[in-house]
């Protein structure tokens, strides 16, 4: 009988990576199969909750919500690695009494009872017991493991503790899944136990899965979880397939002996009667001053913050105020605008520079009380965007606060509200189409080319789905119909695509509750780690707002941090005080850099196609960047040359309708926000602005049936207002596709203003600025190049860090011509960070700058300046006036030693000697003496400080000659761009990290980087042109090339069809010398700047080259990426490995027992290609494959960088033939050279 079996064991994909069931399968599953019920328990969490419950009463049937605990072995906040590993137990909640009682358990295994696993204990269970349901639990769990050990005595206890504390909610809970350990001993055991102690039986299915052709797949997740593939016979897995929602006909067939035990299913869910109501708000009550209600003190702060906004408001002024208050009178929303005002009192006093984008910059209120800074009124922005009578919800504020004091901002809100009233909300990463492909090919042991290949054939469109991928790329498709593997694969990721992979904290959402969270939802500890890091809801976004609590964003934004440093360095150098609200916004000088393209750092303008449109636009007003912002998106997009040609009166302004002017002329007819769309419903269609939003709203979401009586509602308006039908249908349909992807104007307005103080700064105060932007940069190499590129083409110095002159961080210094130049920051430098280097500057600031290689040792403590930060700032020549780099490098043990000593002298109080006689006299030390003669080349210095920095400092004689080049010969690699796609040029550059592919015709080709002034370009050399020139490509070679621009899914490479090595002109006589960035203007600039003074032949002079272009496909790389490789598997020889650098260029190509060795190790060789996820996809599985052929061969393996051969003495041993080789081979492609040697 359908409805006489409930399942009451249910795990979703919210059970990460264990369960597959997603949530509205499982719920559809059950009402398919008749059953009046279904439980959710996954492991530990109740991530999907509230999903869980909506989708089962919107399908009719109950919801039961649960969870499978983990009961700890004794305390919860014990941390005993000897203990057992903790118990499972099926928790479900009755009734309200009980989903509450759930969220307090859930929480405190979380919060106070975390080791491994979310652990309960036996006190908090009984401290909640209230309104729980317990099923004693899978064969893991405490009664199944006592069972099975033989222990019926702790079994008889176990039963009788749940008994006395749960009464008749206590159910003895069985399942039977063949392959489990003792499994129908378990069983047996607790009909026996209920016999004797009149417990209830209640059987269940341990389900992972919803039906049973979804096994597969399952297991793919689980082999993901676990790290391992499903050749690996000892992984862990689910041995058979009865793991899914069994018909209650199924389970009577396997449980015919105990049907009291399934109907006991049945009697639980009726039992339940959980109801929980939506839509109400719990919005924390603001503690205001005596005698005063939250709305008067709420009035009594706007007019006051409107005094000194205005001095003397203007009628229409004060009547918004009064509009805007009355409707937050009237949804009861004057807590939530006080706590606002709160957290930016907070933000203004301790000078955290803010913002607030979205419609929230729409509010006169908000403008009062300093949480925005722009003037709504005067933007002519309207409230209704905001908030709205008519749709009633709660309004929104995003608050951007500068992202190095955004923690401050949610600490002072648990200090101030409570720390059991403050969290910060989870989020959930899920499988996307390309790591869906990477994951499943992992699991299912193909070779990572081939899901490298694949992954790479999907197109670059966001949250694009395999399904749609398909569609779109002719290669995948053609791929699939070729390859079984493939067909396999796509099938399989395509099953597994969007299941919940992680759980992290969401960058920018906050909940504040009145009451403590856990009356409302349950708690987890922060993904940070951080044991002082407040908790974070187990609930997503929309859960938290469906259960009524206050949702807030603070985010971080870096440039704001770039804007505060910036004028914090603009008060060291110049005594000026500048606030970044105050700047002139008709500054002319800024708005002409703009129109020149000068976007480099400034928000949201610095893309190539923004920089394009920027400068054809000629911004002159805030309104205009606002308008750019706004069209530069998907949809409008196609509008923005329309609004520029009409912007300069190079085409006509037309409108939809001439009652239509007012609204459109400002934006010279181009519909652009979504505030105009709102507009015309009011002025053409009749609407108010709070019935105009909510069309705004139903277009976004394209609902047909809502639209179709919109569009109807629209029409009556329009005739009533005297338009005809045909006018009001043109207009809509002007409207409809728009209000989807437009954006609201008080957002662009707000991104606008940051746009134009990021501007203003840059072109009034460059040297200032752009140090911001590098501090705000230090960490990412790559970007930290970028801005000092930057720095050199405005003709600012950027000098490389000293240990006597760098601060932690960027900074300014006037040179002996008394010109600002910029000091490159210590803990900017790679390996080292603020950690080490704040104690090293303190210390320097305290006793003055640092004598000599002595002093630094005495002086500083070893736990700053390990050996790796030591070398690492070595490198880059922050020691350079105290030795050459390479005689420091060598003598780089004696200085580690001496600091060592020195330190453990300092902490032993024996750092000076005749202390009893008043005297100081230095410790004798060890005297260090190094020569200042430097034997490292320039090259070695540019690898060095391009790996540490980012970018050179040293200038090599061929950075010098590149940059006498001629305007017709690429030396920078923003100068290829996708316009030149299908165009012949010429370029110049240093080859690297090459990479050996195979065309599908079995020809080799190669794939490689030029390095430029500026950054890379890619190569590709296809196999004629290989043949003709193949000895050219090493990498740290000089070449010259030309060939053809080529665009393949947004990248952008050349085609190389002429090339020759180039020989440097002064080679063998360049002196060695170190010197910073000069100030010297450089003969080539980037495209798209100083056109006038310095014209470039890059977009306008093709390069005629005769050969013609092979139209080969290119395969993909093989690589392995050293980084990757983590401190657990590289350490001392004797138990884990050592890297070296190899001192020669190994061969590059794939035949076997080409490396030869002469000490008897198995030798592995692999390139690099750059994709640090895929490096490390292939350093895993080489692990793997070591450790499956486990022998006596010592493992070497050598990492080809591209600048450099790395080369690793592996921990490992291995059994060394032919099924090694092929497995190799088959698991990384044919590209790895792998032989014996002796």
């Amino acid at each position: 009988v359908p409805d006489q079996f409930v399942h009451l064991h249910n795990h979703s994909e919210y059970s990460l990576l264990d369960g597959f069931s997603r949530l509205d399968d499982m719920v559809m599953r059950a009402v398919e199969l008749g059953q009046p019920a279904i439980a959710l328990t996954d492991h530990g969490n109740l991530h999907g909750a509230i999903d869980f419950f909506q989708s089962a009463k919107k399908a009719g049937i109950k919801p039961i919500i649960g969870v499978e605990g983990y009961v700890a072995d004794g305390p919860r906040d014990e941390r005993n690695p000897q203990k057992r590993s903790p118990f499972h137990l099926t928790v479900l909640s009755q009734n309200r009494v009980g989903y509450q009682n759930l969220l307090k358990l859930v929480s405190a295994s979380h919060i106070e009872g975390f080791y491994q696993r979310p652990r309960m204990d036996r006190e908090i269970l009984e401290k909640y017991s209230e309104g729980l349901i317990i099923l004693s639990g899978c064969p893991s769990s405490e009664l199944g493991r006592y069972i099975n050990n033989g222990d019926l005595d702790a079994a008889r206890e176990t039963i009788e503790w749940y008994g006395n504390i749960f009464q008749d909610r206590y159910y003895l809970e069985m399942m039977m899944h063949q392959h489990v350990p003792g499994q129908v001993d378990i069983n047996n055991a607790i009909i026996e136990l209920s016999k004797q102690t009149n417990l209830p039986m209640a059987v269940t299915n341990d389900s992972h899965y919803v039906r049973r052709e979804d096994f597969e797949a399952q297991d793919i997740l689980t082999c993901i979880q676990t790290n391992s593939n499903v050749r690996d016979p000892k992984r862990f897995r689910m041995e058979d397939t009865s793991y899914y929602l069994k018909s209650a006909s199924e389970m009577q067939e396997e449980w015919t002996h105990l049907p009291e035990a399934l109907t006991n299913t049945l009697k639980i869910a009726e039992s339940c009667e959980l109801n929980l109501t939506f839509g109400q708000t719990f919005i924390p009550r603001y503690s205001t001053p005596i005698n005063k209600s939250s709305m008067d003190y709420l009035r009594e702060l706007c007019y006051k913050g409107l005094n000194k906004r205005y001095g003397k408001p203007s009628e229409q002024v004060l009547k918004r105020l009064e509009y805007e208050l009355g409707i937050i009178e009237e949804t009861k929303f004057s807590d939530y605008f006080l706590v606002c005002w709160d957290i930016f009192n907070f933000v203004n006093e301790r000078g955290i520079l803010s913002a607030v984008r979205g419609s929230a910059a729409a509010s006169l209120v908000l403008y009062c009380l300093e949480v925005t800074q722009i003037d709504p009124v005067e933007a002519d922005l309207f409230f209704e965007r905001f908030l709205n009578i008519e749709r009633r919800e709660m309004p929104d504020i995003d608050m951007d606060f500068a992202d190095n004091r955004r923690e401050e901002v949610i600490k002072y809100c648990i200090d101030h509200y409570g720390r059991e009233h403050v969290a910060q909300i989870v989020t959930f990463g899920t499988l996307g189409a390309k790591a869906a492909i990477r994951d499943t090919a992992r699991a299912l042991a193909l070779p990572l080319s081939l899901s490298d290949k694949l992954a790479k054939m999907i197109p670059p469109t966001l949250n694009i789905k395999l399904k749609e991928a398909i569609a779109e790329s002719a290669e995948l498709r053609n791929e699939i119909k070729r390859d079984s593997n493939t067909r396999d694969l796509i099938n399989m990721a395509q099953k597994v695509e969007g299941s919940v992979r992680h759980a992290s904290t969401h960058a920018a959402a906050v909940v504040i509750s009145e009451k403590p969270l856990t009356e409302h939802v349950p708690l987890q500890r922060s993904t940070s780690g951080k044991d002082n890091s407040s908790p974070t809801t187990q609930y997503s976004m929309h859960p938290v707002a469906d259960v009524g609590l206050l949702k807030m964003d603070f985010l971080g934004l870096a440039n704001l941090a770039i804007l505060d440093r910036c004028v914090k360095l603009i008060a060291e150098t110049t005594g000026e005080n500048m606030g970044v609200y105050d700047v002139p916004i008709d500054d002319k000088k800024t708005f002409q850099a703009l129109g020149e393209g000068e976007t480099f750092g400034v928000f949201q303008l610095e893309s190539t196609g923004m920089r394009r449109n920027i400068k054809e636009l000629k911004p002159t007003t805030i309104n205009d960047l606002a308008a750019m912002i706004a069209l530069y998106r998907p949809g409008p997009m196609e509008h923005i040359s329309t609004f520029i040609e009409a912007k300069h009166g190079r085409a006509a302004i037309t409108y939809p309708h001439d009652d239509l002017r007012d609204l459109l002329e400002p934006t010279y007819g181009v519909l652009v926000y979504q505030d105009q769309v709102m507009l015309i419903a009011q002025a053409f269609g009749g609407y108010t602005l709070g019935e105009a939003d909510i069309l705004r709203k139903a277009m976004g979401k394209k609902i047909p049936s809502v639209m179709e009586a919109e569009h109807e509602k629209f029409n009556t308006g329009a005739l009533k207002k005297g338009y005809t039908k045909e006018q009001a249908n043109t207009v809509f349909e002007l409207m409809a596709p728009f209000a989807g992807y437009g954006f609201n104007k008080a957002h662009a307005i707000s991104y606008a203003y940051i746009a134009y103080w990021t501007a203003y700064f840059k072109t009034n105060y460059s040297t200032e600025y752009i140090a911001a932007v590098l501090d705000s940069a230090s960490g990412n190499p790559e970007k930290v190049g970028e801005a000092v590129r930057e720095a050199t083409r405005l003709n600012i110095s950027v000098k490389p860090p000293s240990i006597n002159h760098s601060g932690s961080g960027f900074t300014i210094e006037t040179d002996t011509d008394g010109n600002d130049i910029i000091r490159f920051g210590l803990a900017a430098v790679k390996n080292v960070g603020a950690s080490a280097i704040d104690p090293i500057v303190e210390v320097r600031e305290a006793g003055g700058p640092f004598k000599d290689l002595e002093d630094i040792c005495r002086r500083v403590d070893s736990k700053s300046l390990n050996r790796r930060t030591l070398e690492s700032l070595i490198r880059v020549g922050a020691f350079d006036e105290f030795g050459g780099r390479g005689n420091l490098l060598e003598t780089i043990d004696r200085i580690i030693s001496t600091i060592q000593r020195q330190t453990k002298l300092r902490e032993s109080g024996q750092t000076s000697m005749f202390d009893m006689l008043g005297e100081s006299v230095p410790a004798p030390m060890v005297q260090l003496e190094i020569s200042t003669d430097d034997d490292t080349t320039d090259q070695e210095r540019v690898i060095w400080e391009r790996d540490l920095l980012g970018v050179e400092l040293t200038q090599s004689p061929f950075t010098r000659e590149m940059r006498q080049q001629p305007n017709n010969i690429i030396v920078f690699s923003s100068d290829i761009t996708t316009e030149l796609a299908g165009q012949k040029r010429a370029a110049l550059g240093q080859v690297n990290n090459v990479r050996e592919l195979t065309t599908k015709r079995g020809d080799k080709f190669l794939s490689l980087n030029l390095t430029l002034l500026d950054g890379d370009i890619e190569l590709v050399v296809w196999p004629n042109i290989l043949e003709q020139i193949p000895d050219l490509w090493q990498n740290g070679n000089f070449v010259s090339i030309a060939g053809e621009v080529r665009e393949r899914m947004g990248r952008v490479s050349i085609s190389v069809e002429t090339a020759h090595e180039y020989q440097l002109k002064a080679e063998g006589q360049a002196e060695h010398e170190s010197e910073s960035i000069k100030n010297e203007p450089a003969p080539i600039t980037r495209a798209g700047f100083n056109e006038a003074s310095q014209p470039r032949a890059v977009l306008n002079d093709p390069i005629q080259i005769t050969h013609p272009s092979p139209m080969a496909k290119q395969a993909n790389p093989l690589s392995l990426n050293p980084d990757a490789i983590t401190d657990s598997l590289i350490s001392d020889p004797d138990s884990k490995g050592t890297a070296e650098d190899a001192t020669t260029n190994l061969p590059t190509d794939a035949e076997e027992n080409d490396i030869t060795d002469n000490n008897g190790h198995f030798l592995v060789h692999v390139k690099e290609t750059g994709d640090i996820a895929d490096d490390r996809y292939r350093l895993e599985d080489l692990m793997r494959l070591f450790v499956e052929f486990d022998g006596s061969d010592p493992v070497i393996l050598e990492i080809d960088t591209g600048k450099k051969v790395v080369r690793l003495n592996m921990p490992f041993k291995v059994r060394s033939g032919t099924k090694l080789t092929s497995r190799l081979n088959e698991l990384l492609g044919n590209n790895v050279v792998h032989s014996k040697t002796s």
